[in-house]
């Protein structure tokens, strides 16, 4: 199950808030390393560290890295802030974090009695890469909106791995990141998807939360297999705390995969089994016989949610704009533009919802 090495430290190659990016040597060479100081420590060029070498040994793209486990010559200090949550139960490296919901917690009475999200849109998406175009899309109709990303367990489980939060953050592109389940790492903690909604709704102040799993998801090829699963659950979670659900489609171009070419199936289940709330969903206007196919795709969807029509004028210059690298599934913008143009439309539509507007209901209008 874990591929175990020695190794020793050899050079820093990068490092981002929550994360340090390295070069080590193995008894089969180099290789390039990630280690996650709040856990390890920091390693220095020298140190021997214990390596779990799995992800390459299995070739995995997103999480290629030889994960450092321990710098065992050098351990860090014992940790001596609060906090009683503990994340990553029962492996090897479980964590305890504050979590904002629970009784050490300063926003324990906050969140102790809250119950509603007070209408605030909650756009879900299946992928992470999802969430800079989503923000594209948004802050092109609404510059100042305050939005938090909520952060699913189905991905990584650090929020430090994503070097795209860490420049979001920094950009002012999110006030902050709510980590939910068993991911850990956030702004905030929060046990479940449900108190991390509304931890970015009265802790964080978001006027918008964008919901979606860490990097890194997983799939099988089945109907059900997939981590993606749970963009559905958070479509229902969002209607449990009256919230108003914004399902972005995964759509692409680019991939040659059929269960992935137009809409994805991974959007078809979530979205059309698994979310038994209504949600708007964003159904961009793309050109073409592209566009009409992911529009025939969609239309089973119309039978549980309001299926909202969305201009993607501009948005590929919006999308231009992104502080961070856009790529999903190692395909850039002009290699799978109508991925990130589909999620830059649910962001658009999500800064769109007039204050007033109630629950949606099933249908295929021609507004939002």
């Amino acid at each position: 199950m874990i591929r175990w090495r020695r190794g020793e430290v050899l050079r820093i190659r990068r490092e981002w808030p929550g994360a340090v990016e390295l070069d080590v040597r193995t008894e089969e060479g180099e290789a390039r390393a990630l280690a996650y100081p709040a856990l390890v420590g920091r390693p220095e060029p020298g140190d021997a560290v214990l390596l779990n070498t799995t992800a390459l040994a299995m070739g995995l793209g997103t999480g290629g890295y030889a994960m450092v486990v321990a710098i065992p010559d050098r351990l860090p200090e014992d940790p001596d802030g609060p906090g009683h949550l503990v994340k990553a139960r029962y492996t090897p490296l479980q964590a305890t974090v504050l979590g904002a919901d629970e009784q050490d917690s300063p926003h324990h009475e906050i969140l102790r009695e809250a119950d509603s999200l007070d209408g605030m849109p909650v756009v879900v998406a299946d992928l992470h890469s999802a969430l800079p175009a989503i923000l594209c899309g948004l802050y092109d109709s609404w510059p100042h909106a305050r939005v938090a990303y909520v952060m699913l367990d189905g991905g990584a489980l650090p929020a430090w791995f994503s070097m795209s939060c860490a420049r979001l953050r920094e950009a002012g592109w999110l006030a902050g990141t709510v980590t939910v389940g068993q991911s850990f790492g956030g702004d905030v903690e929060a046990v479940t998807t449900h108190t991390g909604l509304l931890a970015a709704r009265h802790v964080l102040g978001a006027d918008i939360a964008i919901v979606t799993q860490g990097p890194g998801n997983l799939g099988s090829g089945t109907r059900w297999g997939f981590s993606g699963v749970s963009a559905g659950e958070a479509v229902n979670a969002a209607a449990a705390l009256s919230g108003r659900p914004v399902a972005a489609l995964r759509v692409s171009e680019g991939d040659r995969r059929e269960r992935h070419l137009g809409v994805s199936h991974h959007s078809l289940t979530a979205y059309g089994r698994v979310a038994l709330a209504p949600a708007r969903v964003a159904v961009p206007e793309l050109p073409g016989d592209f566009g009409s196919r992911v529009a025939e795709q969609v239309q089973p969807l119309g039978t549980r949610h309001k299926l909202v029509p969305v201009s993607v004028d501009g948005l590929h210059e919006a999308l231009k704009g992104s502080p961070v690298r856009l790529s999903t599934m190692g395909r850039g913008l002009d290699e799978d533009l109508a991925y990130f143009l589909t999620s830059a439309a649910a962001g658009r539509l999500a800064a769109s919802l007039p204050a007033s507007e109630g629950p949606p209901e099933a249908g295929t209008p021609s507004g939002a």
